[in-house]
Order: C-alpha cells, then sequence, then structure tokens
C-alpha cells in the first residue's frame, strides 16, 4: 500500500478545488483527488453565470440585500458581505485566466436571474459552468507543483485519534483508487474538502451522479459540525422528458422573459408571488409543486417562444440544441419542466478562511456553509462563493505554519472478503433516493420525516455492516456517505418548527420571530 506526501491534498476537481490548487501551486505541492474525470463534477453544469457587482449602476449594499432576502433571514451579513466584495476580483481573476465571458458594445454583458434587483450576471451564453472548467483545467494540467489523480474516491479522512496524538487534527486521507482497486494514503498537513453537494440522495436531481455528500460526511465522521442541512433547493426548472437524465432549464431563461405556463397556457406564476416569474427559487419550485397536485399533472411548461429567434439562439444555444435534439423548438414551442433536488445550501461549518471545527481540514465551494446561503440560494450566487474562498483558505494556509505529520498506518483490508450479494448496494441506493424524494421533498411534514428516519436507520445497520466485512467499492462508498447526508437533513428537517425558505412543514406553516441556523454536533 503506497503513502504520498503533499503540502496540500484538495478533493474535488469543480470550481472551488481547481481555483484552490492554482492560488497554492506556487508556494506549495499539491494533490487534487477526483473520483471520476477532472470535468465530472457540478461546476461544469452551472448554465446561468456568476453574480457580481460589474455596473456602476449597481452596488455591493443592492447585492447583499438581495441575497438576505432570498436567504430569508438565515444568511449571515458578514459572509454575504464578504463574498459579495471579494466578487468582482474573482471575475477578474477567471479572465486573467481566459475565460471568454459574453460581451456586447465591448463591455461585459451582464444578464438578470430571479432574486436580483438588477443585471448582475456575468456569463458565457448558456454554458458558463463548461467554459470556466475548460479554462481552469487547461491550467491546472500545466502548472507546475500541481499533481492530479482522477478516479480516486475518498474513502475517509485520517485524524491525529488514528495515531494516537492529541491534539486532534486533519493529517491526510485515505482514497480508493477505482483502476488498481487498492486504497492509497495521502499524507498532508492540510486538506481541502471540495466534493460539492448531495443532490444524488434525491430521486430526482439536476446534479451529476458524483454528487453524493462525500465531503459532508467525512468530516461529519471525523467530528465537524454540519449547518442547515434541511435546506436542498430544488431548481423549479428542470427538463421533463423520457430520454434524459435531469437536464438543467437555466434560471436565465426566466429572468430573460420566460413565462411558467399549465397546459392549457394559462400563466400561474402572478397568483402565488408578486414577482411571478423572478420570485426566489424556492417559491417557484412549491407554486409549480402545488400547480402540479392540484391539476395532477407531470409536468408544467416554461416559454420563452414569445421572443425573437435569434435573441433565444444567441443567449441560449446549449438549452436551444439540447431540447431540438428531443423534437423540442423552443423558439417556437414551450419547454416541458419540472422541479428537481439542485442546491445543497447547507454543509460543512466553516469560517471566513474556509477552516473547519478540525485543524488542518478546510471545506469549500458547495459542501461547505459559509453562511451565504441562509434557508435559500440566491441565483448565481454558487460559482462566486466557489472562487472567494478557495482564494480564502489558500491565503489562510499560506500564513499557517505547516505541522510535522506522523507516519500514518496503511489502510488494512486483510480482515475483509469478496461481496457476495452485490445488489445489496444498488437496492438500498435505490431504496433511499426514492423515500428521500417521498419524505423529505419540496413539501414536508412529522409524520414523514419519522418514516424517512426510521428507514434510514435500517439502512445505516445493513450498509455498515456491507462496509465492515466487505472489500469496499466506489458504489459503496458513494452509498455509506449519502445515507449519513439522509440522516443529517433529516435530523435538521426535524429540528425545525416552522416553515421558512426551502424548509416548507405542513405541520409548521408559520415562521418564528428569532431564527437561528440548525447546527449539528457529532457530539451531541
Amino acid at each position: 500500500m503506497s503513502t504520498l506526501d503533499f503540502d496540500v491534498v484538495i478533493v474535488g476537481s469543480g470550481l472551488a478545488g481547481l481555483s484552490a490548487a492554482m492560488h497554492l501551486a506556487p508556494t506549495h505541492r499539491v494533490a487534487v483527488i477526483t473520483k471520476r474525470a477532472l470535468s465530472d463534477g457540478s461546476s461544469g453544469w452551472a448554465q446561468g453565470g456568476i453574480a457580481a457587482v460589474m455596473d456602476r449602476s449597481d452596488s455591493f449594499d443592492s447585492h447583499v440585500d438581495d441575497t438576505l432576502v432570498a436567504g430569508a433571514g438565515l444568511s449571515d451579513p458578514t459572509a454575504t458581505r464578504f463574498v459579495v466584495e471579494h466578487a468582482p476580483e474573482s471575475i477578474a481573476w477567471l479572465r486573467q485566466l481566459g475565460v471568454p465571458f459574453s460581451q456586447e458594445d465591448g463591455q461585459l454583458h451582464l444578464t438578470r436571474e430571479g432574486g436580483h434587483s438588477a443585471r448582475r450576471i456575468v456569463h458565457v451564453t448558456d454554458a458558463t459552468g463548461a467554459a470556466v472548467q475548460r479554462t481552469l483545467i487547461e491550467h491546472v494540467r500545466h502548472t507546475p507543483n500541481i499533481q492530479l489523480f482522477e478516479h480516486h474516491t475518498l474513502v475517509d479522512l485520517v485524524t491525529s485519534r488514528r495515531v494516537g496524538q492529541q491534539p486532534q487534527r486533519c493529517l491526510g486521507l485515505y482514497a480508493l483508487d477505482d483502476r488498481t482497486d487498492e486504497v492509497v494514503t495521502f499524507r498532508a498537513p492540510h486538506t481541502i474538502l471540495a466534493t460539492g453537494g448531495a443532490g444524488k440522495v434525491y430521486l430526482y436531481t439536476t446534479n451529476p451522479d458524483t454528487a453524493t455528500g462525500d465531503g459532508i460526511a467525512a468530516a461529519w465522521r471525523a467530528g465537524c459540525r454540519v449547518t442547515n442541512m434541511e435546506f436542498i433547493q430544488f431548481h423549479p426548472t428542470c427538463l421533463y422528458h423520457p430520454n434524459v437524465k435531469s437536464f438543467l432549464i437555466s434560471e436565465a431563461l426566466r429572468g430573460e422573459g420566460g413565462r411558467l405556463l399549465l397546459p392549457d397556457g394559462t400563466r400561474f406564476m402572478p397568483q402565488h408571488d408578486k414577482r411571478a416569474e423572478l420570485a426566489p427559487r424556492d417559491i417557484v419550485a412549491r407554486a409549480i409543486d402545488f400547480e402540479m397536485k392540484k391539476h395532477g399533472l407531470d409536468c408544467v411548461y416554461l416559454d420563452i417562444s414569445h421572443l425573437p429567434a435569434p435573441f433565444i439562439l444567441e443567449h441560449f444555444p446549449t438549452i436551444h440544441a439540447r431540447c431540438l435534439e428531443l423534437g423540442i423548438d423552443i423558439t417556437k414551442q414551450p419547454i416541458p419542466v419540472v422541479p428537481a433536488a439542485h442546491y445543497t445550501c447547507g454543509g460543512i461549518h466553516t469560517d471566513l478562511s474556509g477552516r473547519t471545527d478540525l485543524p488542518g481540514l478546510h471545506a469549500i465551494g458547495e459542501t461547505a456553509y459559509t453562511g451565504l446561503h441562509g434557508a435559500n440560494r440566491l441565483a448565481s450566487n454558487s460559482l462566486v462563493e466557489c472562487m472567494v474562498f478557495a482564494r480564502s483558505a489558500a491565503q489562510d494556509i499560506k500564513a499557517t505554519p505547516q505541522p510535522a505529520v506522523p507516519q500514518l498506518p496503511a489502510w488494512d483490508a486483510s480482515q475483509v472478503t469478496d461481496p457476495d450479494e452485490s445488489v445489496v448496494i444498488s437496492h438500498n441506493w435505490d431504496e433511499l433516493r426514492r423515500f428521500m424524494w417521498d419524505y423529505v421533498g419540496i413539501v414536508r411534514t412529522n409524520k414523514r420525516l419519522e418514516r424517512a428516519a426510521h428507514r434510514i436507520r435500517l439502512l445505516q445497520g445493513e450498509i455498515q455492516e456491507f462496509y465492515a466485512n466487505f472489500h469496499i467499492s466506489r458504489d459503496l462508498l458513494e452509498l455509506r456517505n449519502l445515507v449519513t447526508v439522509a440522516d443529517l437533513i433529516v435530523r435538521s428537517a426535524q429540528a425545525r418548527h416552522e416553515s421558512r425558505g426551502l424548509h416548507f412543514s405542513r405541520d409548521y406553516p408559520g415562521q418564528i420571530a428569532d431564527p437561528k441556523p440548525t447546527t449539528l454536533s457529532p457530539s451531541a
């Protein structure tokens, strides 16, 4: 079994992880671990863009206010201002790297999305995440001091407890090399979790298959607090089609005038909110859910065909092309859409430097809770959060002396055997995602949450027994992480006795006067 030594080990190859690697590479030896290919995370799927104050008619105060309103009273004002004020420099950094942001008359083209009071979304047509990822991956592959480990799945963090030392700190991690089936030890004084969210805990999601909550679950097992896990954002408009996995229809369509319609052409959002289609995502998702249940619908429709075809083709070429492949011409007909799990607003509790409760461990991006998103993420605030905290965490690591790291024990697989029934993994995976969708979705009740909690306890026992007795695989590791994340979501939802932001309970439809974040501690 091999041990690899680095100054910093980064888990995750999305915008957060690759940005941190770029910032650290001039001074530190960096390993970037990703469980599939570099481009397979959620960042590359982001269509809309990156929110930043780039126009003189806009202001930091306005962006802060919009974020706080969307966060429904739970966004941290200090963290929000920190992100907003550092957003423009993040855009400038990406432009220096060569990201080809859309322009108009020689200036950045700024679009608008739901919840924003001004045009402040910097974008690359409707494929911003893909363009940013391509640029970063090209730079990372050619940057000295960065070593890439694709097809390596995080097994667990290694803490001082494992080697019998105090005080507790993170010393590195174990990762499964899928190609050799070997567990590799990565030893480092600094570890960064940039593993993304946990959308795959739900049956329907806009997330890629990699979004299994790996960082959140590993940090929880290592003793870190998690916060606001009840707030799972369901994107209102995911393409409804039997021949495709959930394909996201960007918020920007509604920002540019798209209308949500019932099958008979009736527009319904003005009856739910005065902002209509530009209301925050939680309101739009619940409105669609309400109309679908009220009328017994499989989907509703998003229509932008009233706008000129050249405008649609210029601003939404990716969406137009994908829909056209499926026989839907968005310049002439509406798009069938449904809500789907989209973004994990909670996560590993961190400070403004990305530090977790465990010294030596940082968390950035969707896997982290920074206080920015509160009870609901404002559109296009996620990519900028990745960049701001990647830089902040890198600066903190650079300013921290590197402690000596002891020798770490190799992974012990001597007491396990090959699994006899792999169907157990696939069956439990399917059961978990289905009952999370049915019981812990857009609208929740105490009884549904109790049912989910009961199922989770049963699954945890089965999965832990499987983990303890058989050789590990990526599917088993992801299932183990998903059931941990499901437990955290349900426990957090049960603790919130009100309806706020993304958490809506029929048993507690009102709001309490003094809301607080929901923080869970492994020691509690």
